[in-house]
């Protein structure tokens, strides 16, 4: 299975320290070797970065560690391909404009039989089940809204269109409008909230240790969700199957869909 990386917070943020312990899993101290991606946003639309190659030999990842972009919103995705070829275009994040917006989406599982769900004004441009899924996600939403629903209107029609894609198998998701950072767990995803007092950490996959006293406000709020734990002396706290997080300014609002079978 493919490894997600996302961050969400109340001020612009570094994402090198996680981002670096989840390249490492991209062909080193994972599997996840058939491409990676990451996405900043900066308002309603973002920088991305894709590769088909395995993220801990890239030079170009090797960059980006050592690259301070900050941002207030990041999805980042390490690819271990079961449906679709190792290619650019299947590469995560996915990304698409609705409601003048700019939506990226990764997911990590396998659906069966998502390719029959009817699409709307959304085409896949790659062979993969998690493109398709995310393109009958946006156009669902779509012909339901004509404009921009309020958050909490749009919090709940995501985690029920997220609730229908649970039911078809693993659905583990990243999905971001540039203001909320949506996570539903189909099978293992965990976050942490960093907020005052601020304590160090130290990288699972790399030796690499941050004391965030040193980086951080006392007013900053950052949650970072992952697939996996990143840090070794930090408490993550795992989701159960069926859970949506909705996440804003770094805060955290859990959601159940109304039609999820949890099991």
């Amino acid at each position: 299975m493919c490894e997600l990386l996302g961050m969400s917070a109340n001020v612009p943020t570094d994402i090198r320290f996680s981002f670096a312990g989840l390249a490492r899993r991209g062909g080193e101290t994972g599997p996840h070797a058939d491409g990676w991606g990451i996405s900043f946003y900066d308002g309603r639309t973002c920088r991305s970065f894709h590769e088909p190659e395995p993220s801990a030999r890239s030079q170009l990842a090797r960059l980006l560690r050592d690259m301070p972009i900050k941002s207030r919103i990041v999805v980042a995705h390490v690819r271990k391909a079961n449906r679709g070829r190792v290619s650019l275009e299947n590469t995560h994040p996915f990304a698409r404009e609705l409601w003048g917006r700019r939506w990226t989406f990764a997911h990590n599982g396998q659906l069966k039989g998502v390719k029959r769900l009817p699409l709307g004004g959304f085409m896949p441009i790659g062979s993969t089940d998690s493109e398709h899924a995310f393109c009958w996600m946006l156009g669902r939403l779509q012909e339901r809204y004509k404009a921009l629903p309020r958050p909490e209107t749009l919090d709940r029609a995501v985690a029920d269109l997220a609730g229908e894609l649970h039911g078809l198998g693993v659905f583990n998701m990243l999905l971001t409008d540039s203001r909320t950072l949506y996570a539903h767990c189909g099978k293992r995803l965990c976050y942490l909230t960093r907020r005052a007092p601020f304590g160090k950490a130290t990288l699972i996959d790399e030796d690499w240790q941050v004391d965030f006293a040193r980086e951080t406000t006392e007013h900053d709020i950052v949650t970072v969700i992952a697939t996996k734990a990143l840090t070794r002396d930090e408490r993550w706290t795992d989701l159960a199957r069926g859970d949506v997080l909705t996440l804003r300014d770094g805060a955290i609002r859990l959601l159940r869909p109304a039609n999820a079978s949890h099991g």
